[in-house]
């Protein structure tokens, strides 16, 4: 029997010395982000996805090395735990396998089988479904059976109750349940029509069939809701010729006076147990992968949205457009500390739109605003409009003004939580989704850590998800992403601070409540002092978090303080100082430290080789923000319509979602656009994300404009 370290190194393709110290290092409390980025020596490089990867199925397999005692341990209670039956749940694969194997000693609520084997049917289904030789009348074996005062009436009511018990026999063989398994996964059909004469958004669903290895996660999805609503009926389809015939060579012996008898129990088992059994659970099955699936498409989308390079260190305007309530406005410095608001109405005539121009001109000069950041919610059309012609009117008086329009999912979440109202308390709702969105530009990272990861509006299907399972991986996604880029002690949000590896959502109050009392920390040694910050949690998230006005260096690094004396040692090695590490004149470190040799290096500096290259790379380039090296958002100053768009024109813009059947794209013109899979690439791929992340700036061909329907067909592949 294999270990789970076996398991895991095999299935992960892992050394198991690499999947052993993992495991150990996971059980002694330390993190993902922790382990993947100071602890290389002990796992060969693993990153975090793979990291994630393993905790998950360490977390499954321990879960069914549990379950397997509990069945043995309660299969062993009834007295009917045998050698090959113990052995059989130990060898077991699955949790699915262990139930199969655990389904004739599980406690079942009465079934037809139950009432017979009550009425002393229990002898005569098993001498029947021997199907021995000595077996010759079957009326004649029945009639011994016959009582009327437990209920047999006639020999006809033992033989149906003896069938009852065969079938219920049949239906509950492990082995035959996992072959019927495959069978209908390899060719069976999901099958689903319509229940409703009306037209719906599930109508592509009406008359629809397509083999189970063949179908696609949000088919899966879209048939599942549709179902829910009451606009689909569903089946699961395969060949009953092709079932039984798997039924018969488990339960029947050929030739035998029984055949017949027991032939007949076996197509029951088959239709009125096995089938919509087995129904239920390859449909549980589909939706738990297309689930699966969904999930990682959204963490996959989610991971370059929080990563979009931030526009720093600019007065930047928030403008969250509205119809009734006004454009609400927020200016904010270049830190995110608001500096003015006010509330405009370019919707409501041409007077009114004038005045809002003229109004925030006015802001603008007073602020030195450079960018402006627009929600791309209701009345963005006509924001956008206005904010051209501002930019036109500053830049006849000399101001540089550009705009770009910011995603606004999830800031009306944002602004009426308790978080806002403790941030914001001076604002209404409103005004605090102004701020919100022009942070959005900033510094996306730290203001998307703030709304539930789910209301952010990349991925598809998120609310057929398992929700506990997306937030999970929704939530380390955010986490991987807060602890790649690192954290300023001084100015991070407490909601930022939580995502940091070691630091809980009341440690990370403390840090932001003991700068507030005792002012901005000047090292890293300082967090000790922050009340609930132990060593362990010190050792989990200082590499985290930069204190740049440190006098250490090292300290606006991602270099852990356990390497400090590594690095000091490495610098003497190749002949520099910290204080060349400051002023930024190390540009020869990797060259001498070639010439002198990793390796001798490593061993001089009492590090393995993948930590004496990240302090390296980490020297070179003190507070450095890995976002800063990603194509720049694209800011805009003028604007464009629907009606603009001729096929064959091509276009920048900025991938918005990615999912299973294409990429939308922001193009400019506040429709996104679909690129259909069939156009991303000139080769074949199986997903979109093969070729393209959210938040890439792509070039694509207009190939068709609805005007009316609203949909704009685009291409990546033609654009090239």
């Amino acid at each position: 029997m294999e270990s789970i370290i076996q398991v895991l190194s095999r299935e992960l393709n892992q050394k198991s010395e690499y999947v052993e110290n993992v495991v150990r290092l996971i059980d002694e409390g330390n993190t993902i982000p922790f382990i993947a980025r100071y602890r290389k020596e002990l796992h060969g490089s693993m990153d975090d996805t793979a990291l994630r990867a393993l905790n998950d199925r360490l977390t499954y397999l321990r879960n069914l090395a549990q379950r397997r005692e509990e069945v043995k341990s309660s299969i062993e209670a009834q007295g009917k735990l045998t050698e090959g039956l113990s052995a059989a749940i130990e060898s077991a694969a699955t949790l699915a396998e262990v139930e199969d194997l655990y389904r004739p000693y599980k406690q079942k609520r009465r079934t037809r089988a139950t009432m017979a084997r009550e009425k002393g049917l229990g002898p005569l289904a098993e001498r029947i479904f021997a199907q021995g030789g000595d077996l010759h009348d079957l009326r004649e074996e029945a009639a011994a059976y016959v009582d009327p005062e437990k209920g047999v009436e006639t020999v006809e009511d033992a033989l149906a109750g003896a069938s009852d018990i065969i079938a219920e026999q049949i239906s509950d063989d492990a082995a035959l349940r996992k072959a019927l398994r495959e069978l209908m996964l390899r060719h069976g059909q999901l099958a689903s029509r319509a229940a409703t004469e009306e037209d719906t958004v599930y109508r592509l669903y009406y008359d629809f069939s397509q083999a189970i290895p063949k179908l696609q996660g949000h088919q899966i999805l879209a048939i599942n809701r549709g179902e829910r609503e009451e606009k689909l009926k569903v089946s699961v389809e395969v060949d009953r010729e092709l079932a039984l015939r798997a039924v018969r060579r488990a339960a029947v012996v050929p030739g035998s006076p029984a055949m017949e008898f027991v032939k007949a129990a076996a197509e029951d088992a088959y239709d009125r147990l096995i089938q919509p059994s087995m129904e239920r659970e390859i449909r549980a099955a589909l939706t738990e992968e297309a689930g699966e699936g969904a999930i990682g498409q959204f963490a996959l989308n989610l991971k370059p949205l929080l990563m979009q390079p931030p526009v720093k260190g600019r007065v930047t305007m928030g403008l969250d457009p509205g119809y009734r309530n006004g454009c609400k406005v927020a200016v904010v410095d270049g830190t995110g500390k608001v500096l003015d608001t006010a509330v405009v109405y370019p919707t409501y005539g041409e007077r009114q739109k004038n005045e809002a121009i003229a109004k925030l001109k006015t802001m603008v000069r007073r602020h030195s605003v450079e960018h402006i950041a627009i929600g791309n919610g209701t009345a963005s059309r006509e924001t956008e409009q206005m904010a051209v012609e501002l930019i036109r009117q500053c830049e006849g008086d000399g101001m540089r003004l550009s705009y770009m329009i910011v995603s606004e999912a999830g800031a009306s979440v944002y602004s009426a939580s308790p978080l806002a109202a403790e941030e914001f308390p001076q604002f209404d709702v409103n005004l605090r989704s102004a701020v919100s969105i022009a942070r959005r530009l900033q510094d996306p990272l730290a203001e998307l850590v703030k709304i539930d990861p789910k209301s952010i509006g990349v991925g598809q299907y998120q609310h057929d998800c398992p929700q506990k399972r997306l937030s999970e991986a929704l939530s380390a996604v955010v986490e991987d992403c807060v602890n790649s880029v690192g954290v300023d002690a001084n100015t991070a949000s407490a909601s930022l601070l939580e995502q940091v590896s070691g630091l809980t959502a009341s440690t990370a109050k403390n840090v932001v409540k003991y700068r507030e009392e005792n002012g901005p920390f000047t090292s890293r040694r300082q967090l000790l002092k922050v009340p609930k910050l132990g060593p362990k949690a010190f050792e989990q998230c200082a590499g985290f978090l930069r204190v740049p006005e440190s006098e250490s260096v090292l300290d606006n690094t991602a270099v852990h303080p356990e390497s400090y004396g590594a690095a000091n040692k490495l610098l003497e090695l190749t002949g520099y100082t910290l204080s060349d590490v400051r002023e930024g004149t190390i540009g020869e470190l990797p060259q001498r430290l070639r010439a002198y040799g990793e390796e001798k290096a490593a061993e001089q500096c009492g590090v393995g080789v993948p930590t004496l290259r990240d302090v390296a790379a980490e020297l070179l380039k003190p507070g450095r923000d890995p976002r800063d090296e990603l194509p720049k958002p694209i800011l805009r100053t003028d604007v464009m319509e629907m009606k603009d768009l001729k096929p064959g024109m091509v276009l920048s813009g900025t991938v918005r979602n990615v999912i299973d059947f294409g990429v939308f794209v922001d193009i400019g013109v506040h429709q996104d656009g679909l690129v259909h899979i069939s156009q991303v690439s000139g080769k074949f791929i199986r997903h979109p994300s093969e070729v393209v992340s959210v938040g890439d700036v792509v070039k694509v061909v207009v190939l068709e404009v609805d005007e009316k329907k609203k949909r704009i067909s685009l291409s990546m592949k033609q654009a090239k």
